[in-house]
């Protein structure tokens, strides 16, 4: 345990003592630590903070699992001072300020896209055990339900559900169908955009005899706007008013904005993460169930994976339909290598893949990373870290864009900024 834990954070945190903590001595019966991703000048950082203070304390005084559990503050402030100010308000350790590299190996690990962010991981292995640590502090104040782990899918969504018709339907329903599970509301411009293309994709899915269901959970402010929205819907829904299922659900799937389409097959396994993108990539649904694909044409819709962690682009010199195939083929094998590897470990993908040809869209990140115009051009961008890497030579080759790949992972590339 303590090896992984010094393979996360290096040997040594900080307190706000200006103390060091030797993470090898963080106790031996540690099971669970919760990654606290923040800064001091957010104010909603500022007001979770305290809140988690005070399950933290409570945890740590009354819970019969006390010595299980730890917090490690993992910052994005770039002042010193206002950082150390926040640490004096905490009663865990953080990561040293000038650890830029491994917070945010951190902040991409972990997929964190927003701020306040608690994330509980396994402490012998940093497998997510729970992704919204925000709600389990808000849901259980008193460490009851420790150590938080996933629960079933139809353990959590048992119950009944509602059809905009005022009829009703129980959760067991949904046995045997593939599952959409919509996190969405009516306020939020984009989720009523994509409401509109997911009626026709949920109806054409079940024209075409398909055994699918969409499960609608609301962040509508009032239950009178759920009503209005769910009218629009011809799918099922959680209760408004069943507050925490609909909890228990953004938990178990980490939500961390909206919209969000989770995708789960016929078993309750998770397909992706990304229905609306894969939605919006298909209008015709002709790749239901929406497996992940290894490689991707760089589009407006997807264009949105590229703020999620590193992504790797190979621009070519294609302007029609179909030019981009032979680039997708080859980079295809190293793509799906590396997926079944991951998958295989129960782990996200370290790295997403996609081709760009010549279009806008392209031209538009070429000037926002500072790109050479040349094609093909194989590069490595991490928006989060603004940081790129570019491989500039006159033959791409599958052995090339391997090594490139495997580089990247070892961290033996020097980034350049974006």
């Amino acid at each position: 345990m303590s090896e992984f834990l010094v393979s996360l954070f290096g040997e040594r945190l900080v307190n706000s003592e200006k103390a060091e903590v030797d993470v090898q001595s963080l106790g031996a019966k540690l099971s669970l630590v919760g990654l606290f991703f923040g800064c001091s000048l957010n104010a909603p950082c500022k007001q979770f903070n305290g809140s988690l203070c005070e399950f933290y304390t409570r945890f740590k005084k009354a819970c019969e699992h006390k010595d299980k559990l730890e917090i490690v503050f993992i910052s994005s402030d770039q002042d010193q001072k206002h950082w150390q100010d926040f640490l004096q308000e905490m009663p865990w350790p953080a990561l040293p300020f000038k650890d830029r590299h491994k917070k945010m190996k951190l902040w991409n690990k972990y997929k964190v896209t927003s701020i306040p962010s608690l994330v509980f991981v396994d402490a012998s292995t940093g497998k997510v055990v729970c992704r919204n640590g925000l709600l389990v502090v808000r849901d259980d104040p008193k460490g009851l339900e420790f150590p938080w782990g996933p629960k079933p899918f139809a353990e959590v969504v048992a119950g009944p559900l509602l059809r905009n018709n005022r009829q009703t339907a129980d959760g067991t329903s949904l046995e045997g169908h593939y599952v959409g599970v919509y996190f969405s509301a009516h306020w939020c411009p984009p989720c009523r955009s994509l409401t509109r293309v997911l009626v026709e994709s949920y109806q054409t899915v079940k024209e075409a005899g398909q055994k699918f269901e969409i499960v609608f959970v609301s962040a509508d402010r009032s239950e009178e706007s759920f009503k209005q929205y769910f009218s629009e819907m011809p799918w099922l829904a959680v209760p408004y008013l069943d507050e925490g299922r609909r909890s228990r659900l953004n938990r178990l799937y980490g939500i961390q904005g909206i919209p969000t389409l989770i995708l789960l097959d016929t078993e309750g396994h998770m397909i992706s993460r990304q229905g609306r993108v894969e939605v919006l990539n298909d209008p015709e649904c002709r790749l239901f169930p929406w497996h992940p694909r290894p490689v991707l044409e760089l589009s407006e819709s997807n264009a949105v994976q590229l703020h999620e962690g590193p992504c790797l682009v190979l621009f070519v010199d294609a302007e029609e339909e179909g030019e981009l195939e032979p680039a997708k083929e080859l980079i295809q094998p190293i793509a799906e290598k590396i997926m079944a590897k991951y998958k295989a470990k129960e782990e996200e993908m370290p790295l997403l893949f996609f081709v760009a040809g010549e279009d806008d869209m392209s031209d538009s990140l070429r000037d926002y990373t500072n790109l050479p115009e040349a094609a093909p051009l194989l590069t490595i961008l991490d928006m989060s870290a603004r940081a790129k890497y570019v491989r500039d030579v006159e033959e791409i080759t599958p052995a090339e864009v391997e090594q490139f790949v495997n580089d990247f992972l070892a961290e033996k590339l020097k980034p350049e900024p974006i």
